[in-house]
């Protein structure tokens, strides 16, 4: 099989993907019918569906450990985000009990998931079993959703201070990379299961190994250095617009008494 063949025919059409997300898309015209912030949403299907119908499913399903970590970012920082995004203002998103919506269990749910999902036998468990890794899926999105709160909830009072909203992405910007270096640097023991491909009568494996000449330490550092760069560049940006939103507040007058 050829780069091209591939790219053309490993694209799934699964129901139990679709159907949800034209649901999704429906209810979300019937609640916000007059509301503007649509193409949010329409981004988030959109990626959600590259995700988990293109050719990035299929390499990231047995065969390539960095497919597998582009999908983790995408889809517990990049679809959350733009779910989040997509709601108008007066939605509000506090939670009881309000425990639920501290920021330290932001923080947890956003880089816990990372952390608990590549311990090895999660990670393998994830990719041999259907059930784990739909599991896996739902839970990315709903702690990315819970990550995401703090920085992107539609009403102001319901989000950190911008300068809480930067040391809460810097500290998981950094605690991301210090995970994405241990997955760089170690053997190919992460997700051991990507050393040895399912059965493969499309050839998938030949043209990764020979073709792409994809080796397994290859593809782990490959999966790492995405967790270790990439990830903390979407960090970043949101801390630069924490930022640029910290200089546009009106500043403060000091009062004065007569």
């Amino acid at each position: 099989m050829t780069t091209s063949q591939f790219l053309h025919s490993a694209w799934t059409w699964n129901p139990v993907v679709l159907i949800p997300c034209v649901v999704a898309l429906a209810a979300y015209f019937a609640v916000f019918r007059d509301h503007r912030r649509w193409g949010w949403f329409v981004a988030a299907l959109g990626v959600l569906l590259l995700t988990l119908l293109s050719p990035l499913n299929a390499l990231a399903d047995g065969y390539l450990f960095s497919a597998h970590m582009a999908q983790h970012i995408l889809l517990l920082l990049i679809v959350p985000a733009l779910l989040l995004l997509c709601l108008p203002r007066s939605v509000s998103l506090a939670v009881r009990p309000r425990v639920l919506g501290h920021p330290l269990v932001g923080w947890f749910a956003g880089v816990g998931a990372m952390w608990f999902w590549h311990a090895p036998v999660l990670c393998n468990a994830a990719v041999s079993s259907r059930p784990v890794h739909a599991l896996q899926i739902i839970s990315l999105l709903v702690l990315g959703c819970v990550f995401w709160r703090q920085i992107l909830a539609p009403r102001e009072s319901e989000r950190l201070s911008p300068p809480g909203a930067v040391l809460y992405l810097f500290s998981a910007c950094v605690t991301c990379s210090i995970l994405g270096i241990i997955i760089t640097f170690s053997p190919v023991t992460v997700c051991s299961i990507y050393s040895m491909p399912p059965p493969d009568t499309l050839g998938i494996s030949l043209m990764i190994r020979g073709s792409w000449g994809m080796t397994p330490e290859r593809d782990q550092q490959i999966g790492g250095l995405l967790m270790w760069v990439p990830m903390c560049f979407v960090y970043l940006a949101a801390i630069f617009a924490q930022i640029a939103r910290w200089f546009s507040e009106p500043a403060r007058l000091p009062e004065h008494t007569a």
